[in-house]
């Protein structure tokens, strides 16, 4: 039976005829090789984060702190990853985070990632600021050998009406799950960006769920086509709603069938309050550090958020905001994850290959993964628990 970590193997005997891989394997690599093919503007939107970044630099130090204790003889040969979220199958438990405005790294943007995603069995989460309708990354779903599965992910407007026709739609095209961002209501401030004086969405891109959006259009005096800017300037006043709360999850949870998930949550009274508002799952998540400066670093709200969601029963947590290697994804299992959300390795592998180099960076990624829990002495997610960690 191939498990996943036999990718490594595949890369030695290609080294036999003198093959290098096609692109780089660790994440610095990808990296300073994205630097190498994007806009200045492209990589500091992907690459940056809030104030001085001191939150992106505390994700990553908190898996640091963190160090995997191996076991020994324990029969690893046969090895299954798979699990279940929310009723979705995951053959391991890494999806695609919802990254915005990709059209900026790579001309094929959403499409290219849900082929690459599909390819490997791993369900991407649309963002809402795509720049390809949901319909068609759905379409591209059905339509990849094999098909993939999806969920969306909603930036909810101040417009209800469109709210509600956004989540409508991704129910009708076939997703499997709504995961409403709550941290995003407005954009921190973020340096990198601020120093180029750019925001893709300001410059029409990203915004195609919207333009296609009935409800959206239905404010605008003349069609996007007819009248762009007066497209954008309507999308940029509605983009976040500060008026939000959780009464308000209440109201969508009563609007759809499909499970709903709410990211960025850190603190465990709005897990309970989450909960309290009939939500099925969360994302213990601070935007990978895009939001605000000096926050907590997610993995160490991670504990927390999982005990009250175990104490609720059935309500899932994921896990995202500095997945780098497998060992990472090892950690946030051990700390109370069901699965994680992967987000800018896989867009800089957008960026150097299009769906190619996004399939590089999974199957490495899930080859690690794999890799580091046989070494460990594991052979399901099953047995994969805190006891498996030691803190530094």
């Amino acid at each position: 039976m191939p498990h996943y970590g036999d990718f490594q193997l595949g890369l030695y005997l290609a080294g036999i005829g003198g093959e290098k891989p096609p692109y780089p394997v660790t994440y610095d690599g990808l990296e300073a090789a994205a630097r190498q093919v994007l806009t200045p503007e492209a990589f500091a939107y992907v690459a940056g984060s809030a104030g001085r970044e001191l939150t992106a630099r505390a994700n990553r130090a908190a898996f640091e702190r963190w160090q995997i204790v191996p076991r020994l003889l324990r029969g690893v040969a046969q090895r299954d990853l798979s699990t279940e979220v929310c009723g979705t199958a995951l053959p391991a438990p890494i999806m695609l985070a919802p990254i915005g405005a990709i059209g900026i790294v790579h001309p094929e943007a959403e499409l290219a990632v849900a082929r690459a995603a599909a390819a490997t069995g791993l369900p991407m989460v649309l963002t809402t600021v795509a720049g390809t309708p949901m319909e068609d990354v759905a379409a591209a779903h059905a339509a990849a050998e094999p098909a993939g599965t999806a969920w969306f992910q909603l930036y909810w407007p101040k417009d209800r009406d469109v709210a509600l026709s956004l989540v409508t739609r991704a129910e009708r095209a076939g997703f499997r799950a709504i995961v409403v961002t709550l941290d995003t209501w407005a954009l921190a401030w973020r340096p990198r960006d601020l120093e180029h004086a750019y925001l893709p969405m300001l410059h029409g891109i990203g915004i195609a769920n919207y333009l296609s959006d009935p409800a959206f259009c239905a404010g605008l005096r003349r069609s996007p086509e007819e009248d762009p800017a007066a497209a954008v300037l309507h999308w940029a006043a509605m983009f976040g709603d500060p008026s939000l709360t959780w009464a308000d999850l209440a109201w969508l949870r009563d609007r759809t069938s499909l499970p709903i998930l709410v990211k960025g949550v850190c603190h465990p009274d709005d897990a309970r309050a989450a909960i309290d508002a009939g939500v099925d799952g969360m994302v213990v998540s601070n935007h990978g550090g895009r939001q605000i400066d000096g926050a907590r670093p997610a993995l160490d709200c991670l504990p927390e958020i999982a005990q009250v969601c175990a104490a609720s029963g059935d309500t899932a947590v994921l896990f995202d905001s500095g997945i780098r290697t497998g060992s990472d994804i090892v950690k946030a299992i051990a700390l109370g994850a069901q699965a994680v959300l992967l987000g800018r390795p896989y867009v800089y592998g957008l960026a150097i290959g299009g769906a190619e180099g996004v399939g590089h960076v999974l199957r490495c990624l899930l080859a690690e993964f794999d890799l580091t829990v046989a070494l460990s002495g594991h052979s399901s997610l099953k047995t994969i628990d805190r006891g498996v960690l030691v803190g530094r």
